[in-house]
């Protein structure tokens, strides 16, 4: 049943990739946005560099929270350009955040820009709040279209009661708790472009993150940072 729902984000992050070619190939993953995130928090999504290996090269990480599938399929799209702007960072050696990954500086906004989302200032997160304007969702129409036939179900949220036990629930999250379009892979995996290659020698950074929290409309990404 999630096939086609990995398989529609993998596409989806295709085109992104016909349209932005220095966007490096990445594996995305579709799972649980809730498990670890803070309380009254989902990750949305994450970028994180290097983390899927073959014999020849090394690819990394988009994350989608199947929670956030609840927000409907043009802020899912949202993520994912989201995501891709900080994988154009990285791809280009930019430093797109600080402050432990929570502040997205003046530079990911550009980048972010450049792919065709909407960024505004958040006093707490800095240029991380993300929209997707009029003219992105008229050239992304076809995608948003077929995320739309794919995305089908979401995941319910894991909530926690007053003492920090998990509460049993049924509730699904909502379009408004999942909060606004933003971040966080399998795409492109047959794809063997050398962009994504990275040297043997070279260490992985930790994994950024997006997070929501709900009913706030807004997220925000813990950052890679480079390990030490």
């Amino acid at each position: 049943m999630t096939a086609p729902m990995v398989a529609a984000l993998e596409q989806a992050w295709s085109t992104i990739r016909d349209r932005h070619p220095e966007v490096p190939a990445a594996v995305v993953v579709l799972g649980a946005g809730s498990i670890g995130a803070p309380a009254g928090g989902l990750r949305l999504g994450h970028f994180a560099a290097m983390r899927w290996h073959d014999d020849a090269r090394q690819l990394p990480e988009v994350f989608v929270g199947g929670e956030g599938l609840a927000r409907g399929p043009a802020d899912v799209l949202g993520t994912l350009l989201h995501e891709a702007a900080h994988a154009l960072a990285d791809a280009r050696g930019i430093k797109d955040t600080s402050r432990q990954g929570r502040w997205h500086n003046a530079r990911f906004k550009t980048l972010a820009t450049e792919l065709g989302i909407e960024i505004t200032k958040d006093p707490r997160l800095g240029w991380s709040p993300t929209t997707l304007p009029e003219h992105t969702r008229s050239a992304y129409a076809d995608t948003i279209d077929q995320l739309g036939r794919a995305l089908r179900m979401h995941r319910s949220a894991e909530l926690t009661g007053d003492n920090g036990t998990k509460a049993k629930t049924r509730r699904h999250v909502s379009a408004t708790a999942a909060a606004a379009s933003g971040s966080l892979r399998p795409s492109s995996l047959p794809d063997p472009s050398p962009a994504v290659s990275a040297a043997p020698t070279s260490r992985p950074r930790k994994a950024s993150h997006d997070r929501s929290r709900a009913g706030s409309g807004r997220h925000r990404r813990l950052s890679a940072r480079r390990a030490l």
